[in-house]
């Protein structure tokens, strides 16, 4: 075991630790700490997940030490919660992976060899369906996993990632495109009716084949679709710089003037 003392990172590690504990002693700890439970802790994970995936994409240092910082927090709140209740530690969680990483890499840590990374994944989800006490794991039910763990977006870029390897997929690009173009054409059917529910499936089975053609294309939706929510908040925020009044006293006509400025002077780097 390595000592805590000769370890910086175990020691930073230890000092978080201490903090967090402090934080959640009955005795002059924070009442706002002391009111949280697991549950009332996790859209916390969520938040600072997305934090932490946008500040390594920022590319900026101290933004990416922070948000990680703060993700580290979630994992040993929730752990301190779990101790004191007597359920585990983080000590726990921190052996489960250890062991689990060895286990899902024989070819590492083992005398098991691979010829490349598709044989190392494939060996990954035959030790995975292995430890869940099965041969394989059903196609159905790692995409069940998916839809029920993870953002729809995602979700659907991992369903459609596994089921295209799986044999469920286009022969060409070709047949995606007539299936968006099918998909479109309903989605304009469904809205002609009062059935939102009818509505609103059409519209998912239309997002999901433009996941599906990112998918041919080697494009990241959901990189695109923040890309386009923070132009979107730029040209907010360009416009806002030059009016001198609400946004709200402005026709459609005048906002759209201005949006169209706005996007040019940002295209110019003004």
């Amino acid at each position: 075991m390595i000592n805590p003392e000769s370890s910086p990172i175990l020691g930073s590690l230890q000092d978080l630790i201490d903090v967090v504990a402090k934080l959640r002693d009955p005795e002059g700890g924070c009442p706002w700490d002391l009111a949280q439970t697991p549950e009332s802790l996790t859209p916390y994970i969520v938040e600072e997940a997305y934090e932490a995936v946008h500040a390594i994409r920022s590319g900026d240092r101290a933004s990416i030490v922070s948000e990680l910082g703060d993700l580290l927090l979630q994992v040993v709140l929730q752990s301190q919660l779990a101790s004191e209740a007597g359920q585990f530690t983080l000590a726990d969680v921190a052996q489960s992976i250890s062991e689990k990483l060895i286990r899902r890499h024989p070819h590492v840590f083992g005398d098991v060899a691979v010829a490349d990374i598709a044989e190392v994944k494939a060996n990954w989800e035959q030790i995975k369906a292995l430890e869940k006490g099965k041969t394989t794991e059903l196609l159905s039910d790692k995409l069940s996993s998916y839809a029920e763990k993870m953002p729809p977006l995602n979700a659907a870029m991992k369903i459609s990632n596994r089921a295209a390897a799986m044999g469920f997929e286009w022969k060409s690009v070709t047949g995606v495109w007539a299936k968006f173009d099918e998909e479109l054409g309903e989605f304009k059917a469904a809205l002609a009716t009062p059935d939102t529910a009818h509505q609103e499936a059409e519209l998912g089975d239309l997002l999901f084949t433009i996941v599906n053609l990112a998918r041919w294309l080697k494009l990241d939706p959901d990189k695109g679709l923040s890309s386009t929510n923070q132009r979107f908040i730029d040209r907010i925020g360009q416009i806002e710089q030059y009016i001198d009044k609400p946004l709200t006293d402005y026709s459609i006509t005048e906002l759209e003037l201005l949006w169209q400025q706005a996007k040019q002077q940002l295209a110019q780097g003004d």
